[in-house]
């Protein structure tokens, strides 16, 4: 009787070893799927033709972009490539009759912009789109802030052109656009901000 309670123990045990580490098999499977779905986020891009890295604006740059914003500005302004929508909320809270848009690739990026915005009060004046910046009509915006990476900018810099109102304003931070004559340029490196009015542009083509 003995024996046959003691290899019942055992089974019973056995058995219970072979439920944890299912379990934990299973808990460790999702957690993997999980984190690969938010890293494909992120990756994808670099698989484009031209990839806009999510590098954070640093507080200077954000000083030297509003700069160039009126704080009696109105209209709307967009950030392409809004990132985490620091800019954004940054603009929005600059010039409050400003409807500050922001279009970015990424989900999990689109989803912090907007909580970011209504924590600072801007949800209202703010909107943020998942969409392809190629294929995202920019005709209605009078101010347009670029984050972009030199090899994307002369493709942007038509697309601007063709796009934009001819009264619009173009804020261009790390990297210049190639055609475009700057109306002003402030600070130097990392930090550098170009300013373009369309509307002074001797040649829009």
């Amino acid at each position: 009787m003995e024996i046959l309670n003691e290899n019942a123990h055992k089974s019973v045990k056995k058995q219970s070893i072979s439920t944890g580490g299912k379990l934990l098999i299973g808990l460790t499977g999702g957690i993997g799927i999980g984190l690969s779905i938010v890293c494909a986020s992120f990756v994808a891009p670099a698989f484009r033709k031209f990839c806009l890295p999510f590098v954070p604006a640093t507080t200077e740059q954000i000083q030297n972009v509003l700069r160039f914003l009126p704080k009696n500005a109105n209209g709307k302004l967009l950030d392409i490539g809004s990132g985490d929508g620091r800019i954004v909320v940054a603009a929005a809270q600059h010039a409050q009759g400003l409807k500050a848009d922001g279009v970015e690739l990424n989900p999990w990026l689109i989803y912090y912009s907007r909580l970011a915005a209504i924590r600072h009060g801007v949800g209202q004046q703010t909107s943020f789109f998942r969409r392809d910046l190629w294929k995202f009509n920019i005709k209605d915006y009078n101010y347009v802030i670029i984050f972009g990476v030199e090899q994307m900018m002369q493709d942007l810099e038509h697309k601007l052109i063709a796009e934009c109102p001819r009264n619009a304003k173009i804020i261009a931070c790390r990297f210049p656009l190639p055609q475009l004559q700057p109306t002003h340029v402030i600070e130097e490196g990392v930090n550098t901000v170009w300013f373009y009015d369309l509307s002074k542009q001797n040649k829009l083509s």
